[in-house]
């Protein structure tokens, strides 16, 4: 069915032409690869965070340089994630899907090449991981804006926010696979050639799987309303109405900020703790039970939005909640012995955290209707990688070098460790005033699900998509 003829029944029938629209079994095989990709590539990206200490003095490099490895994601896609937004909305699910799986494959193979000792002479193994960190990055906004964009495609209105929590959920279990994995393959630094051979696994069949099974753009038949306008605007139309969108700017700024402290939260952590004599393993449990606990908040929210479609009142309520956690985690981290207490914010944390991002997504589309969902949520991840690679570089900036402590477990061997106390306070006074903003300024009309609703004027909605319509 083309999408001037769905608009057309839809102006005849009203509601009754909802039952012309249909879902595909297969919509489950794209969802499985963009997962696998989406997981994939938060591997790579944390590969060597909980393992800093070794990595540094395996590869003979300090510290810093080891954070830089985290950094580039957030500096490379910050000008890409432009790019990304246009290659989705334009030329099409299939095409981004694809080439990130290609770029986020060749980055992983690049980054083995470090421990070849037949390819490496003086420092040239530390520019191998960086290179192959630089292509990953490319690969990382491509596939993060996908979720919005294949929830609206393939998948019915009613398991819309279903399947956007499911494929963005994908990355913090990454995140949570590399916070395990890595402190368990590398319990001493010879077993880093191990470890990225284990890594490029996935990479490698991620790749195939998006190679070989994803055949279509868009399904023969559109499962939803708005699914026939999903990229009904304009590239550059679209940036310019979203610019002039003063709830989508407010959700960009605080949401955007927040993945950007989250980012820093699951970079740092483990140099956070080892001053004050956490081990690696303690950290990586951490950072596991912040990104499983994350993915059951999700999931649960996703379901229950679903069926509520109270976008607005989740998110302000896991915000707020998701900032306190943060707060208990900055007073108890700077204290020793406080295993479970550290534990239990952590999970909490993770819980109320992680349980708004695929909820704000789609909160970003509702609100930006019909603007292409690749703009709308590429843009948001544009201003989380900006605001990230700030608040990593103050934060590092606020550390402060202390004598060196007996007790500490950081190991690499410097004059003394750094102290963490200043960062992680002004990373939750952050989160604090960003959940206060929120809450009292983001208000907006679900302007996707009235257009679905009211489905008799969705051509009309298209041509007036910036003027306020009633709450749906």
């Amino acid at each position: 069915m083309e999408s001037g003829e769905a608009v057309s029944l839809l102006g005849e029938q009203g509601l009754a032409g909802l039952c012309q629209f249909k879902s595909y079994r297969r919509r489950w095989f794209v969802l499985v690869a963009v997962c696998l990709l989406n997981c994939s590539n938060a591997m790579l990206w944390l590969t060597f965070a909980p393992v800093a200490d070794k990595t540094a003095a395996y590869f003979h490099i300090s510290l810093e340089m080891v954070n830089w490895l985290s950094i580039a994601y957030l500096l490379i896609s910050i000008p890409f994630g432009l790019v990304a937004t246009w290659v989705l909305d334009s030329l099409g699910l299939r095409c981004a899907v694809i080439l990130s799986a290609w770029l986020n494959m060749m980055g992983s193979i690049i980054r083995v090449f470090s421990v070849l000792k037949f390819l490496n002479v003086g420092s040239q193994s530390y520019w191998y991981l960086f290179t192959g960190q630089c292509l990953c990055a490319l690969a990382q906004p491509l596939i993060i804006f996908s979720p919005t964009k294949l929830a609206a495609l393939w998948f019915p209105d009613h398991q819309r926010a279903t399947a956007n929590t499911i494929a963005s959920m994908s990355n913090p279990l990454g995140i949570l696979i590399a916070n395990v994995l890595s402190p368990a393959l590398v319990p001493e630094g010879k077993r880093i050639p191990l470890m990225l051979g284990v890594y490029a696994v996935p990479a490698v069949t991620a790749c195939a799987l998006a190679t070989v099974g994803i055949h279509e753009k868009v399904p023969p038949t559109p499962p939803s309303a708005s699914a026939t306008t999903s990229t009904s605007q304009p590239f550059l139309a679209g940036l310019k109405m979203l610019l002039r969108n003063k709830p989508y700017i407010i959700l960009a700024v605080c949401f955007g900020g927040g993945i950007g402290m989250f980012t820093c939260f699951s970079a740092l952590l483990e140099q956070i703790l080892c001053e004050k004599g956490y081990s690696n393993e303690f950290a990586g449990l951490n950072g596991a039970l912040f990104t499983v606990c994350g993915l059951l908040g999700a999931f649960l929210l996703g379901l229950y939005v679903d069926r509520t479609r109270k976008f607005i009142e989740s998110t302000k309520i896991c915000f707020c909640l998701s900032a306190l956690a943060s707060i208990i985690f900055a007073v108890t981290s700077r204290f020793r012995n406080q295993t479970v207490m550290l534990a239990i914010t952590s999970s909490l944390f993770g819980f109320f955290g992680f349980a708004i991002y695929p909820i704000a997504m789609e909160l970003a589309v509702e609100c930006s209707y019909p603007v292409g969902e690749g703009t709308s949520t590429g843009l948001i991840f544009v201003a989380s990688q900006i605001e990230g690679v700030i608040l990593m570089i103050l934060l590092q900036a606020l550390t402060v070098r202390v004598s060196e402590d007996p007790s500490s477990t950081c190991a690499l061997d410097q004059d003394g460790a750094l102290d963490w106390t200043t960062p992680v306070l002004v990373l939750a006074g952050l989160c604090s005033a960003m959940a206060c903003f929120y809450v009292i300024f983001f208000h907006t009309d679900y302007k996707r699900l009235c257009a679905e609703t009211n489905s008799g004027d969705l051509a009309k909605a298209e041509d007036t998509a910036s003027a306020d319509v009633p709450e749906a």
